[in-house]
């Protein structure tokens, strides 16, 4: 998928593969949601502690 997207951005795009491009980009997205997500849970809690420990240092 991610040759596809590549090959789209240098080469362009023909008009009969609009719907199959709007499906893969929406995959990326819903992808870039996913880490995000992930990340923001898997460390939320330190973020949270190494913030509030600069706020009571400050």
């Amino acid at each position: 998928m991610l040759e596809k997207f590549i090959t789209f951005m240098i080469v362009g795009r023909n008009k009969d593969e609009e719907g199959a491009t709007a499906v893969e980009y929406g995959l990326l997205v819903a992808l870039i949601a996913a880490v995000i997500i992930t990340v923001v849970v898997l460390l939320g809690n330190q973020i949270n502690t190494a913030f509030s420990s600069i706020t009571t240092q400050l």
